[in-house]
């Protein structure tokens, strides 16, 4: 019995494009022989919908575009994932569904049982809880073997109870479907991605399958959507746990696998950890710019490892052509930095200019000097060096807006978190390509990047120079900031593990030093807020996923 896994990259609200795409794999399971073909979750909207599920013109374009794709499936049979309206519900109105299309119409639909609401999910507030287990009959065309097939999506099958050891939900799906007769588990999916996730889904994944006895095809979304990024690596795991089928990662993929004779699907590997979050990002960067309809980047090139290495995933992503750099000398500027920057942008082919910001620096201090006078010296410094991030970034948005290219901010993690950033300075831009990336983490891409290339991309010293914001005489990140080596692990166990101060402490790091962190990360939650959209790698980013107030006041 044939299954493809049609493993495709959506975009959110453009049901004309999503459903062209299921057409298109449609005709590519008829042709391979396949006797069901699955889909994403949510495949025709696109997902996360978000606030685009209440434009009932929308919901209305979905469920029209399922009757077309179910006018395709005469001789194959499709799950799809859809927004289904629940005219009987209390709450939303929407379920979360997939369809079972064959012979011209829907002949099973599922509503998904296990709502998120953690991290970046808000599911219940968009839509209603499922009930009920839904399974079918699916026939081998070749072999006339007859199968009850199970339905289940995303959550659903993240049982936390043997994720855990705890029970959040109340309820298990997957056990109810099995006990209703399931012979083969379909879950359509729409899981993010974060470093790690996909072998720690398998390992979930796998175990269940052992425990229930059943075989499991699991089809991944793949693609960027806003700050959440898709990872695909779609599956097929036997009823003894076995991985049969995998999808590759970070691209669309359409893979076949014979469930009486899996051995001919092929197994892709997954990226190790630093080459997942390099495909990642570039996945991310691609998916933003052609999805918001840029077609070029722009960026500031200050010849240190950060705007590097947003350089070259940017070029890997979109082409050299289509991206450029921009050095922006003070007088604080060290020689070497234009000449790693400049370095840099030959390396990878890309445009590269120069503008000189001394004559405008000079005015600014000028022009500000008396007023700064009336402030008294008890701030003085900051704001002065402060200009010079807001008068790049003025250049840098100025260009942004008059070629139409979208300006990539190119800050970590870590300075985003303690506030070693400038508002409207260096925090100008569109996509924020490594704010959930640790600066120690943009050290490794840094030599991987280089490693994979199989010759020097990003210049040996833009990596191994002492980080500097540069803005003042001989200074170093570390004037302000510990070690990146120290602060990286306190930051994620700080934000990532939400762990007290006391926890960070027991573990062997100093308590003035996390203490002074701590204080650092809640009182930039401001910066932060106003920060551009930035792409998600890890447990827990800057965004979506955490929302801490303002306005608080409260003591760690």
């Amino acid at each position: 019995m044939k299954i493809a896994l049609a493993q495709i990259d959506p975009t959110v609200g453009d049901i004309r494009g999503n459903t062209e795409r299921i057409l298109r794999d449609i005709d590519r399971a008829r042709s391979s022989g396949a006797s069901l073909v699955v889909f994403p979750e949510l495949a025709v909207f696109g997902y996360p919908p978000k606030d685009l599920v209440l434009r009932r013109d929308l919901v209305d374009a979905n469920v029209l575009a399922v009757g077309r794709i179910a006018e395709r499936c005469s001789d194959v049979t499709a799950v799809v994932g859809y927004v289904r309206p629940n005219p009987a519900g209390s709450g939303p109105g929407l379920f979360n569904s997939a369809a079972v299309c064959r012979n011209g119409k829907i002949v099973c639909d599922y509503a998904k049982m296990l709502l998120p609401t953690y991290d970046v999910f808000d599911e219940v507030r968009y839509f209603d809880t499922g009930t009920d287990v839904r399974t079918f009959t699916l026939t081998g065309e070749a072999s006339g073997r007859s199968v009850s097939v199970g339905l289940s999506i995303c959550e659903d099958l993240w049982n936390d109870r043997q994720f855990s050891g705890r029970e959040v939900y109340g309820v298990d799906p997957i056990a109810r479907t099995v006990a209703c007769g399931a012979e083969l588990l379909i879950n359509i999916s729409g899981s993010p991605y974060r470093a790690g996730a996909q072998q720690q889904r398998e390992q979930l994944f796998s175990t269940q399958m052992r425990d229930h006895g059943i075989p499991l095809v699991y089809v991944n979304q793949v693609g960027g959507n806003d700050d959440l990024l898709f990872d695909g690596a779609s599956l097929a795991i036997d009823a003894k746990g076995n991985v049969i089928a995998r999808a590759r990662a970070f691209v669309e993929d359409f893979a076949v696998v014979d469930l009486d004779a899996p051995s001919g699907a092929g197994v892709c590997e997954y990226p190790d950890r630093v080459e997942g979050i390099h495909q990642a990002l570039v996945l991310g960067i691609r998916d933003y710019l052609r999805k918001c309809g840029f077609q070029t980047a722009v960026l500031g090139l200050s010849g240190g490892v950060d705007s590097a290495v947003t350089g070259a995933l940017a070029v890997e992503a979109l082409g050299s052509d289509r991206v450029s750099g921009v050095g922006m000398p003070s007088r604080y500027s060290s020689r070497h930095s234009l000449d790693d920057a400049r370095k840099l942008a030959n390396n990878l082919g890309m445009v590269f200019s120069v503008i000189e910001i001394e004559k405008v620096h000079r005015a600014m201090e000028a022009l500000l000097a008396p007023e700064f006078a009336k402030c008294g010296s008890g701030r003085s410094g900051l704001a002065e060096e402060n200009v010079q991030a807001r008068i790049r970034g003025n250049i840098l948005m100025s260009l942004s807006n008059r070629c139409g290219s979208l300006l990539l901010t190119t800050g970590n993690k870590s300075e985003l978190a303690v506030g070693y950033c400038t508002l409207y300075g260096d925090m100008c831009g569109g996509l924020a390509v490594l704010s959930d990336v640790p600066k120690t983490v943009v050290y490794e891409l840094a030599r991987h990047i280089n490693e994979s290339a199989g010759r020097e991309l990003i210049p040996e010293r833009s990596i191994t120079k002492e980080p500097s914001a540069e803005l003042r005489p001989n200074q170093r990140d570390q004037d302000t900031l510990p070690p990146y080596d120290v602060l990286d692990p306190i930051l994620e166990r700080y934000v990532e593990q939400e762990q007290t101060i006391d926890e960070i402490t027991g573990q062997g790091f100093d308590r003035a030093t996390v203490s002074s962190v701590a204080a650092m990360v809640d009182g930039n939650e401001h910066k932060r807020k106003q920060a551009a959209v930035g792409l998600k790698v890890t447990t827990r980013a800057f965004g979506t996923g955490r929302r801490m107030p303002i306005a608080a006041k409260f003591r760690p």
